[in-house]
Formats: C-alpha cells, structure tokens, sequence
C-alpha cells in the first residue's frame, strides 16, 4: 500500500470542519488504508468508502471504519449524492479519460469534492496490487487545468494539490 504525503492534511480537515457541519456525509472514494476516515472521523458522524482492492479493506479493518464500504472500481460506483466526495491520491491511477468521466459525473452530485493528487509522481503495481499503476504520472498544475478546469486549486505545493469544485463550464 503507497502513502500519501503527508501535505496539507490538517488545512484540509480545517477547510471540511469550517465548511460543513458534522451531520453532513462524507465519501472517501478509493478509501486505501483509510486515511480519510482517520483523519476526519472526530468530526463527521457518517463517512462511506468505496475501495477496489478487496486486501485493503481486510487489512486495513476499513468495514470497522466506515459506515459503508463498497468494493467497487470507482468508475462502475453510481453515486446518487454525496455532500463531500474525496478522491485523495486516486484520480492518477485512472485513465485520463475514466478520471474525466467520474469527476464530471461526481460535480453535480456533491456540494464539495475534494481531489488530492501528487505532481509528477511514477509508480508501479506495489505488492501485486496493479490498481497501485500511476496512469497519469505527468500530472502537474497546469495539467490539472487542461484535464480537470472545473477544479480549483485549494491547496499546493511543488509536489501535491488539493483541489475544490470550481466553475463547470
């Protein structure tokens, strides 16, 4: 199981905690080890999680975790509404094709999506888990604003953005 840099993780539970109520629903999507739930569980009463890698979920005791987890590839998951979507470290083991798809098919049903990404960041299937294949390792900001402009930077760094819904246009 890759980590996740360790960036800009406590402004993010800030902005979450000064942007929503704890009634509102979170979902992790490509929940990994859980590091969402880890992170915003103190705050938020109902957190759900879809994971496509079923070792995850049992390793991770992520059914103990979250309220619901769904072990579903994220482009097959019909997301009815959600307040809050996290794709954190997620969308660069997509096509950029599928990550399009889902993003734009998320905007609509959620009042905040949070897209984490790490820039120019190559890596390979980790411990036989081939959903570990970065498919966009090229991913910079000004990539971000070619493939996804309806998301807004938040946060960044050399090496992470987080990103918000911007404008759809």
């Amino acid at each position: 199981m890759a980590r996740s840099y360790e960036y800009f993780k406590q402004d993010i539970k800030d902005y979450l905690k000064n942007n929503f109520n704890k009634n509102h629903r979170v979902l992790d999507m490509g929940a990994g080890c859980g590091i969402y739930y880890d992170l915003l569980s103190d705050y938020f009463n109902i957190i759900d999680a879809v994971e496509i890698y079923k070792p995850n979920i049992v390793n991770y005791n992520l059914e103990s975790k979250y309220r619901k987890v769904y072990n579903m590839d994220i482009c097959d998951f019909k997301l009815e509404y959600c307040d809050i979507v996290i794709f954190g470290d997620v969308i660069e083991h997509l096509s950029v094709e599928d990550a399009q798809k889902v993003l734009k098919n998320t905007y609509s049903k959620c009042k905040e999506m949070i897209v984490a990404v790490p820039y120019l960041y190559k890596q390979g299937e980790i411990n036989g888990n081939i959903y570990e294949i970065h498919k966009q390792d090229d991913l910079t900001p000004e990539i971000m604003k070619q493939r996804y402009p309806y998301l807004k930077l938040l946060y960044g760094n050399d090496e992470y953005g987080y990103y918000i819904k911007g404008e759809m246009k």
